[in-house]
């Protein structure tokens, strides 16, 4: 789909209906939940290696500082530097793997959504020809991220809406460029921002609740119930043409 056709259905965008959407999203979940958990056991196990390499030399230079305080004296400036840049690159590199399997979770809930019969591939962002783009839209998303943080923190609740629409947008869109990426998600973003955050929260709240009172553990399998609602809202929004779509998949085995 080309761009100018994404802007003037999200400018034209019908109004969206809450309770609608709340509950084809719990529909939606109960077919695609343990897809959900899939993705998230995926993600906690390929970041432990990047955990590792910010934590391990920590900890161990932490028990050789103690036991000789003045070990670290003279290049202290130079391993904070170090340690700092090593800590911005594994905390890229771990929301590379975040987005990729999240954004693949989208094309597998329209698996789901549409009964079709193609292949769950969930690391369809994570290779190439895709590879590249979600190492540069999770800088995009990187740099937005701090920048509104650095601005006191109330634009970082602004773009929280844009931000998670970013990834279905990419998810349906991965052709399109970057930064059109990122601009398509804020006008998404914008046109329907409050029932996207009202859906956030609320299906944030709801997975917490439920996850606690399944002994904890079970907030792994209702955590992906939040990223739901923003796949209606692209679908009834922007909608997909299955001709593209299904020539994507073919070529890339989806």
């Amino acid at each position: 789909m080309l761009m100018s056709e994404i802007q003037q259905k999200i400018q034209h965008a019908i109004a969206l209906d809450f309770g609608e959407i709340f509950n084809e999203s719990i529909e939606l979940f109960k077919k695609s939940w343990v897809q959900g958990l899939i993705i998230v056991l995926l993600t906690f196990a390929l970041s432990i290696p990047f955990i590792a390499v910010i934590y391990i030399p920590m900890i161990a230079f932490g028990i050789l500082g103690e036991s000789n305080p003045n070990v670290f004296e003279d290049v202290a400036p130079l391993i904070m530097i170090v340690f700092f840049v090593i800590f911005i690159l594994m905390m890229l590199f771990l929301i590379v793997i975040s987005l990729g399997l999240k954004a693949a979770f989208f094309r597998i809930l329209y698996k789901f959504d549409m009964n079709t019969n193609e292949k769950e591939d969930y690391f369809f962002f994570l290779r190439r020809p895709y590879l590249m783009k979600t190492i540069n839209l999770s800088l995009a998303y990187l740099g937005i991220t701090l920048l509104a943080a650095i601005l006191c923190y109330l634009p970082l609740f602004y773009v929280l809406v844009p931000l998670n629409l970013l990834l279905v947008v990419y998810a349906f869109n991965p052709d399109l460029t970057v930064s059109n990426l990122v601009k398509l998600s804020f006008e998404l973003g914008n046109k329907k921002w409050l029932i996207t955050f009202g859906l956030i929260f609320v299906c944030s709240f709801l997975a917490q609740i439920v996850g606690f009172l399944m002994c904890g553990v079970g907030i792994l399998v209702t955590a992906s119930f939040v990223s739901i609602p923003l796949y209606f809202i692209y679908k009834k929004v922007i909608g997909f043409e299955p001709p593209e779509y299904t020539q994507i998949q073919g070529n890339q085995n989806f």
